[in-house]
């Protein structure tokens, strides 16, 4: 396999600046060798997008010391780009830089996206490829689901939307839509809340493109070993959150004191434009902001939502203003938490997987290292500069590596996760939401929890014990309630939404 070096971990841990010093230093000591250098494959999800360069903190050009940077400044800020688009995308500059003897690193914060470049075939999609010994033939399960439709539902699987709805303006039409995933794939259904509308409105959209339920190619994707494209190392740049949450307000309060604020009110002008081009019948000044989708492209950045109040403010407020910094400064350090728990919770139980299939370090296939960032100064040279270096060269020239856990305290303490589903099907069956029949006091919203510790967690709140104790609290009423969400959920199949029969 050819070599691929990626570093993950939070924002404002150092990832870019050690692409960069590991790009100068294979550039430098591989000289002559196969491998004539480097470059930087971004792998995080806003800095795709052109221009915005403070919001989505881009490296600047004169710092990035002559090495080139790819995939970054390719979307336009209205475009929507996602992980499949940039995993093809990754693939074939991988594979130029293979061709020209250098050596791909890739960076970036979305770990979610370098997971999906690392290990292929594990993303639910209607171009998803079957097994070697099977083929993609239509579902008659799906197509007996189809046609089991009411006529509602089914002219709203035949005009499926193209933007999910949202489910705090439209209620009716987002419950309407998981309502279609239960009726043509229950298993997938129950995996999303019926609010979560993007997930529930792309299972929709992998149903129709492909033919076949999603639970379908998931069980399909389970019957493959999980075996990664590229012989890749793995650093993981990791600081405690203590020691790093003071970073990310420092480096708040510098991208505002680099025009933040500016960037942003262009990204709001670009808003109202997509929100009027979808609404062409209403002026720009009357379009409402709060509608607009913070899930979707470069609105997801950190900042936009956080400073939509004080914009929109008919007159300056400096309290508004505080306000959002200090929700821009928290909303940056739960982001870092998340990003945290993915590496943990995700990426590390598919990596410990793949390795453990092989018979020693040096013929691990993803060999994985953090590197301790909780100081910077002289410690960032020695803890981490130097050792990514060396373990990079010693990799790439296929040379005995040292045990992940050796090199700090800290990385013992954090490499030890536990086992966790890697499978799948067997993630699909562990994550099901169930409705519960007590706190539904409206059939068409029901609560929905995930089994298991969430359950627990949400039987003890304070809610849910005072509408326990107003019902009857016995069994037959709990499954009265019960039977009257399935009722409604029948009654709505039969009669439909009004915003989806046309």
């Amino acid at each position: 396999m050819n070599p691929l070096i990626a570093i993950c971990g939070t924002t404002g841990v150092g990832k870019s600046k050690l692409s960069i010093e590991l790009a100068l230093k294979l550039s430098e000591k591989l000289y002559g060798g196969r491998w004539t250098g480097a470059r930087v494959i971004n792998a995080d999800s806003m800095q795709v997008y052109t221009g915005l360069d403070i919001i989505t903190n881009k490296v600047p050009l004169a710092e990035r010391q002559g090495v080139e940077h790819v995939l970054m400044d390719i979307k336009q800020p209205g475009e929507q780009y996602v992980v499949g688009e940039w995993v093809r995308d990754a693939i074939d500059i991988i594979d130029e830089t293979h061709r020209r003897n250098q050596i791909p690193i890739v960076v970036g914060g979305t770990s979610y996206w370098i997971q999906h470049l690392i290990f292929p075939n594990r993303l639910v999609s209607p171009s998803a490829s079957p097994s070697p010994s099977s083929v993609a033939l239509p579902s008659s399960e799906l197509a007996d689901s189809v046609e089991a439709l009411p006529q509602t539902l089914r002219q709203l699987y035949d005009n499926l939307p193209e933007v999910p709805p949202s489910a705090a303006v439209d209620p009716e039409a987002a419950y309407s839509l998981h309502s279609l995933l239960s009726a043509l794939d229950d298993r997938i259904a129950s995996r999303w809340h019926w609010r979560d509308t993007r997930k529930v409105l792309r299972s929709l959209h992998i149903a129709k493109d492909s033919s076949r339920k999603p639970s379908e190619i998931i069980d399909e994707q389970s019957q493959t070993m999980v075996v990664p494209r590229y012989r890749t190392l793995c650093f993981w740049l990791y600081a405690d959150l203590p020691i790093i949450n003071p970073r990310l307000d420092e480096r708040v309060d510098e991208m505002i004191r680099l025009g933040l604020v500016d960037e942003i009110r262009s990204l709001q002008r670009l808003a109202t434009m997509n929100a009027a081009h979808n609404d062409p019948g209403k002026p720009e000044k009357q379009i409402d902001m709060s509608n607009i989708d913070f899930t979707k492209g470069i609105f997801q950045s950190i900042g936009f939502k956080e400073f939509q109040t004080y914009l929109e403010a008919s007159i300056p407020d400096g309290k508004l203003f505080e306000a959002a910094v200090e929700t821009m400064k928290q909303s940056t350090r739960k982001y870092a938490k998340r990003q945290i728990s993915w590496i943990r919770n995700k990426l590390l139980p598919v990596v410990n997987r793949v390795n453990s299939t092989c018979s020693s370090l040096k013929e691990a296939l993803t060999p994985t290292y953090l590197l301790d960032a909780n100081e910077l100064g002289i410690k960032w040279d020695t803890e981490v500069r130097e050792r990514a270096e060396a373990i990079s060269i010693a990799f790439v020239e296929d040379e005995d590596l040292p045990d992940p856990l050796s090199l700090s305290d800290t990385a013992e303490r954090m490499l030890a996760v536990e086992e966790k589903l890697t499978d799948p099907t067997a993630v699909l069956e562990a994550r099901r939401k169930v409705v519960c029949p007590i706190c539904s006091t409206d059939p068409l919203q029901p609560v929905m929890v995930e089994e298991g510790k969430e359950w627990a967690v949400h039987a003890k709140t304070r809610l849910h014990r005072r509408l326990l104790a107003k019902s009857t609290a016995t069994p037959h009423r709990i499954a009265r309630q019960a039977e009257d969400v399935t009722q409604a959920e029948d009654e709505f199949s039969l009669e439909g939404s009004t915003a989806f029969t046309t």
